[in-house]
């Protein structure tokens, strides 16, 4: 993962034992789609709309990618992780004389739109060194412009294939541009104006490049064993909601990318924001379609209907996808009320310049929400009793809590906490004891929730459990083998508990729902089962 501004580069704090364990944001949003310019299969972390300009050109009419992220921001986001994905793009290429032949430079990203120049010197390079040159290449706003958005300065470049500074060597590294073609066997000449002068001469690129095809279902899920599409995402830390725009103005997402992009989420601990489709014009179209709707699952939700928003390229409004502005809406209400704290008002209200394409009247709003789906609203009613917020987990999908978006992204917020602030496990030295430093590190991360508020009408003895066998998890280091605990936390009913198997190893992290039942704690930690059944039994007592 990177910035705009950090070229490549990634800096984390690590965590320790000895540390409290971090919270994790809780709406981080991940878009995946197709964009102007920009690097191909790497998220890019932004944290407003003119660094998504900055980095992918804008607003752009073919993709709605870009619409997608500025109504995030405008309705309240903080935090946007930008994937670029393409279907048979090319990028365009530089040429620059030397002597009888020449050298190409091709643009790392791709696209009509990624404006590069360069520019030639011998500025401090002995007389009697004909091998190197200097190197200057700059992104500019249009073709033949002189706005730079980008530049990077290449000295004491060659051409000499062994040397340390050989040319296809050096701009490996570049963010800009790489060395392709024919090894050379002359340096660049220098560049000049069309006076033959030296100063701030510059050659353009070609116009050679290809925004490539529009995307389909199988460009966006990508490759797992590549990274790339939505597994790109892979390289990043964490991310809790997922938005994959349509594909057009008038082509949604397939129920392809939907069904691998909700297992994705599932595994990394994050929900899937679904679009309502574009035929769903009114409520009674919507609960019409959701009779044969076969998408229910936990690890997403959905709110309807589109919405209408001011097109700053076409001059008008037009009718949108809402999964930008939904994301950009939960950030706003997480800024003002902890996730184990819903707002007093329920109603998802978009921010002014946003409105629905049609209302929903109060009988209707009450069936989508048995559905699963939620409803957005232009102006916040004083009459109406808010709606729950839920997830797309009907009927059978999933434990009856995951149906509440709340009672989910508690869980996903709690469990990856705890994942990542215990990933230390790994590289801890031999004399510590782990599986006792995690448990007091994950004790106190539990504390401070109930003190702050997570579990309303428990005790703090019924609110959570961690359980971390020695016996499992040998003293000191990982090593090479796994290393794992269990965590529970209250559920709404009594006497029940949402559990979960952590585990960590060199290979990587897994959080896993465990069911808590006398045969898999039994085998875990044997000597934790009768403290688990006598808080059971504890519970279900009047």
């Amino acid at each position: 993962m990177v910035t705009p501004s950090s070229l490549g580069l990634k800096v984390q704090e690590e965590s320790r034992p000895d540390q409290s364990i971090t919270r994790l944001g809780t709406a981080r949003t991940a878009f995946v789609g197709r964009t102007l310019r920009g690097p191909v299969n790497k998220p890019v972390l932004l944290k407003n709309f003119a660094e998504f300009q900055h980095t992918f050109g804008g607003l752009w009419q073919p993709s709605t990618l870009g619409y997608a992220v500025e109504q995030f921001f405008d309705n309240g986001g903080r935090e946007a992780l930008v994937v670029r994905v393409v279907n048979g793009a090319r990028s365009s290429t530089l040429t620059l004389h030397a002597g009888g032949g020449k050298i190409t430079l091709r643009a790392v990203s791709p696209g009509t739109r990624e404006f590069l120049r360069a520019s030639v010197d011998y500025d401090g390079i002995p007389p009697d060194d004909a091998l190197r040159f200097n190197l200057t290449v700059q992104r500019v706003r249009i073709l033949g412009g002189s706005h730079v958005e980008d530049q990077e300065i290449f000295p004491q470049l060659s051409v000499a294939p062994g040397s340390d500074r050989y040319i296809e060597t050096v701009l490996a590294r570049s963010e800009l541009i790489r060395f392709v073609g024919e090894l050379p066997t002359e340096r660049p000449e220098r560049t000049l104006d069309a006076t033959g002068r030296r100063a701030a001469a510059y050659v353009n690129c070609n116009t050679d490049g290809d925004d490539g095809a529009p995307l389909s279902d199988y460009d966006l899920i990508g490759s797992e064993i590549d990274q790339t599409g939505l597994f790109a995402l892979r390289s990043v830390d964490y991310f809790n909601f997922l938005c994959i725009p349509p594909l057009s103005q008038e082509e949604d997402v397939g129920p392809s990318a939907l069904l691998v992009a909700a297992r994705y989420c599932k595994e990394r601990g994050a929900l899937l924001i679904v679009d309502p489709p574009s035929a769903w014009h009114t409520a009674d179209d919507a609960l019409r379609a959701m009779r044969d709707w076969e998408f229910s699952t936990e690890d997403a939700l959905m709110y309807f209907p589109r919405i209408l928003a001011h097109d700053k390229l076409r001059g008008h409004f037009e009718s949108f996808a809402p999964c930008g502005a939904v994301a950009g809406m939960l950030a706003r209400t997480d800024e003002s009320f902890p996730v184990w704290g819903p707002a007093k008002l329920e109603d998802a209200v978009l921010r002014p310049g946003y409105r629905p394409t049609c209302l929903v009247a109060e009988d209707r709003r009450a069936q989508l929400a048995m559905r699963g789906v939620n409803t957005l609203q232009a102006v916040r009613s004083v009459g109406r009793i808010g709606a729950k917020p839920r997830t797309l987990a009907r009927g059978a999908a999933g434990a009856q809590d995951w149906q509440s978006l709340a009672a989910r992204r508690l869980a996903l917020f709690i469990v990856n906490s705890i994942e990542h602030g215990t990933r230390w496990v790994c590289s801890a030295e031999p004399q510590l004891d782990v599986a006792e430093a995690v448990s007091t590190q994950t004790r106190a991360f539990f504390e401070q929730l109930y003190e702050a508020g997570a579990f309303p009408g428990r005790r703090i003895e019924e609110a959570f459990f961690v359980i971390c066998d020695r016996r499992g998890n040998s003293p000191g280091t990982a090593g090479g083998n796994e290393f794992q605990f269990l965590v529970g936390f209250a559920a709404t009913r009594p006497a029940e508990f949402h559990s979960f198997r952590i585990s960590h190893s060199p290979s990587g992290s897994k959080v896993q729902a465990a069911n808590l039942n006398r045969g898999n704690l039994a085998e875990f930690c044997p000597e934790e089962l009768k403290w688990v059944e006598n808080l059971a039994s504890q519970l279900e007592r009047p």
